[in-house]
């Protein structure tokens, strides 16, 4: 099908962008457009206007700075993925921009649009919510920032305001005994996560776990995050059976979603399943 008619417009600069957001009402922001193309020839959105930022060199790159690391939101998958100081020092996003769609998706998508969009079955979010990142919006009022954990509100749902640019995603940068990890189980044709678990891992000198988080994409509306079951894992030493342990005893997710491909059963299994491989995994690389 085709989309319905639009007006377009490419911005210059951010504020050239948040202007129009004000001056067209229910315009839609496009970046790399995987999302929101397919959605508006299907004519599921319908937005009267665009407005394309994907040519703001400002919001594309990443630094590090102070203990954290900052992913422009026009950076592309790729990008992420390839790296060298996400690769050095925050490994888990790197690897789970590697793991979206294909290569022609990784090379046109960015990381922005992508958490933006807020699709459950996507990568980034997950992995962005288990690193405690924050998210960095601009609109008419200036800057703000958003804690991932308060980002998410529902399927397909941001605390983005109609009138903001999401700008950036600020991450920390890991250092000690941390190990990272991200897998999951995707839909073989679209390459989505039917279920995707990011671990983090940090331990002791001696061995045992000093912290740990582990989130989900695919099984719920919104990111998941199984804060009981990493609680469980504090202070204890993580060999196979008490990580097995830790996620049979602790890991409750009571509203999966279900559809064609996975019932909401079937994924909480999956889950299970890939938090066991995910943390041991972040505990082997830690």
């Amino acid at each position: 099908m085709y989309p319905a008619k639009f007006d377009y417009y490419r911005a210059a600069s951010v504020q050239e962008a948040i202007q129009l957001l004000q001056d067209h009402e229910d315009a839609k922001l496009m970046a790399g457009g995987h999302s929101l193309i397919p959605a508006m020839k299907l004519r599921l959105a319908q937005p009267p206007a665009i407005i394309d930022i994907g040519r703001i060199a400002e919001l594309k790159g990443v630094s590090q700075d102070n203990g954290s690391i900052k992913v422009g939101a026009l950076t592309v998958h790729a990008d992420v993925a390839a790296s060298d100081v996400l690769q050095a020092n925050c490994p888990l996003l790197a690897e789970a921009a590697g793991n979206v769609g294909d290569r022609q998706v990784r090379h046109k998508g960015t990381i922005g649009g992508n958490l933006a969009h807020a699709d459950p079955a996507s990568d980034m979010p997950a992995a962005v919510l288990a690193l405690g990142g924050t998210i960095h919006l601009m609109g008419p009022g200036g800057a703000r920032q958003v804690a991932a954990a308060d980002f998410f509100l529902d399927l397909l749902a941001t605390d983005l305001h109609e009138d903001e640019v999401l700008t950036a995603i600020e991450v920390p940068a890991l250092s000690g005994k941390t190990g990272t990890s991200y897998l999951k189980f995707e839909h073989p044709a679209s390459g989505y996560a039917v279920c995707g678990a990011a671990a983090v891992v940090t331990l002791n000198d001696d061995g045992t776990c000093a912290s740990a988080s582990l989130c989900f994409n695919g099984v719920t509306a919104t990111p998941h995050n199984a804060s009981a079951v990493t609680a469980a894992l504090a202070g204890q030493t993580l060999d196979d059976a008490t990580i097995d342990q830790a996620v049979d005893a602790n890991l409750s997710i009571s509203d999966p979603m279900g559809d064609m491909h996975a019932s909401g059963p079937y994924r909480i299994e999956l889950a299970k399943t890939f938090a066991k491989r995910a943390l041991k995994m972040a505990r082997d690389r830690a």
